[in-house]
């Protein structure tokens, strides 16, 4: 199997302008395959291997929900229990006169109605904000402040913010920086060697490590962005310790002796809380810290840092699944893809065939909406091509970077905000907070 990924993924690596990825399989509940393509840094020529550490991104969010469901197995804690019961360095402030209340379980499900999708991470030489100011909103943090604006338990809306109240609870009710609590509740205890919720990555570990690269392939300045939001994008680990943690599920959920939590908690991770939008594999409903599709028959979690993508998905019952794992950010095409052909060879039941195909714009697309449009009356932003993307400067605000997301559409990383194309060179709609406005060229 690994010469058939190598064989197939290194033309996509090129493609998708992704410098490496690394994988590993479960097939009848044990690893039965590790494998790797591509380099560590796009200007080096160091291979990557089963043994490179990549940022989990994401997936750091169900260890993190699996360590907390193990002190709820103690007594510790209660799924169900206001959070602001439990929280002692920091409690969440109420809405107007309204005190929402938040649950463990809302927050692992991404129900809990919170504020901060996620989180674009800190370059190597800024200032990086505690767990505290970072739910807070205040410096140096470069996210708001984590707030609830939607009724708790009514419906799905992921939240990284959510997880970083996980964690500083956690860290309130133990007494235990959350790196050390999570290598004692679950890294260590699974023989996770080469996970660390490290932040920033010891400079012991850093030969070891990927190197962060852009959609055009180019590496990250000072190789990665840091993450103290630990919990919810703070892992570096390997696709073996990716699937080492998927068959700890698979074997608590069918109450194998020794397993580190009960059949009754492994089954709340892997029943449906919430419906939620479509990941790789058709993963479309949330668990406790999980995805599930196929009525809970599949479980997993996708994640994305700046220059990481990477995929974790198994089989409940079938002892089945794979982790895979890039240092691009195009690199969830080559984890579509490879998952795909794992799928087919091994024979997974059910496995979705459709492939996502990126619509990048060309650069007479991009020059074209270049200019000035009218946001309202007396307001107006400019859009200026920046290479494959656009450089947009709204009034009174340095430029923001918007990429291209899926056709005719372009996002920004640091804010909750989009451009459509309406008509090329005529009009674009600028999109945010459930409001869209069409924004004719005026210059």
């Amino acid at each position: 199997m690994t010469d058939v990924l190598r064989d197939g993924i290194g033309a996509e690596l090129e493609k998708f302008k992704v410098p490496g990825v690394s994988w590993a399989l479960i097939d009848g509940g044990e690893i039965v395959d590790r494998g790797s393509a591509g380099v560590v840094d796009a200007g080096r020529a160091d291979p990557v291997t089963p043994g490179t550490l990549f940022q989990a991104c994401s997936i750091s969010k169900p260890i993190a929900v699996f360590a907390m469901l193990r002190l709820v197995d103690r007594g510790l804690l209660d799924l169900d229990e206001d959070v602001n019961r439990r929280l002692a360095s920091w409690q969440l402030p109420p809405t107007g006169d309204w005190q929402p209340v938040v649950t463990l379980r809302h927050l692992a499900s991404h129900s809990a109605g919170l504020t901060v999708h996620g989180f674009p991470g800190y370059a190597h030489d800024t200032e990086v904000p505690t767990a505290l100011q970072v739910l807070d909103g205040v410096r140096p943090t470069n996210t708001f402040g984590v707030r609830v604006d939607t009724v708790p338990g009514t419906q799905f809306r992921y939240s990284g913010g959510g997880t970083v109240i996980m964690q500083q609870l956690l860290e309130d009710v133990t007494g235990t920086p959350f790196r050390e609590l999570l290598r004692e509740l679950v890294l260590d205890p699974l023989e996770m060697s080469s996970s660390d919720y490290a932040q920033p990555l010891p400079d012991e570990s850093h030969a070891r490590a990927a190197t962060a690269h852009d959609e055009f392939g180019r590496a990250v300045e000072g190789r990665w962005h840091t993450y103290p939001e630990l919990a919810a994008a703070g892992l570096w680990t390997t696709p073996s310790d990716l699937c080492t943690f998927a068959m700890a599920i698979q074997s608590a959920y069918a109450g194998a002796d020794g397993a580190l939590l009960s059949p009754e908690l492994a089954r709340e991770m892997l029943t449906q809380q919430v419906p939620s939008s479509d990941r790789i594999g058709g993963l479309d409903a949330l668990g406790l810290g999980l995805f599930l599709g196929n009525s809970g028959a599949t479980f997993g979690h996708s994640g994305g840092n700046h220059g990481f993508k990477c995929h974790l998905l198994a089989y409940r019952d079938t002892g089945q699944g794979a982790a895979v794992m890039t240092n691009g950010d195009n690199g969830s095409y080559v984890v579509q893809r490879a998952f795909a052909t794992i799928a087919s060879s091994y024979g997974w039941k059910d496995y979705p065939a459709d492939l996502d195909e990126p619509e990048w714009p060309g650069l007479d697309e991009l020059a074209a909406l270049e200019g000035t449009y009218e946001l309202r009356p007396g307001a107006t932003f400019t859009v200026v091509r920046d290479e494959g993307r656009l450089s947009v400067t709204f009034p009174g605000q340095v430029p923001m970077t918007f990429a291209p997301r899926s056709h005719g559409s372009f996002g920004c990383r640091t804010a909750d905000t989009v451009l459509r194309v309406e008509e090329p060179g005529k009009a674009l709609v600028f999109v945010q907070n459930d409001e869209e406005i069409t924004c004719p060229k005026v210059a």
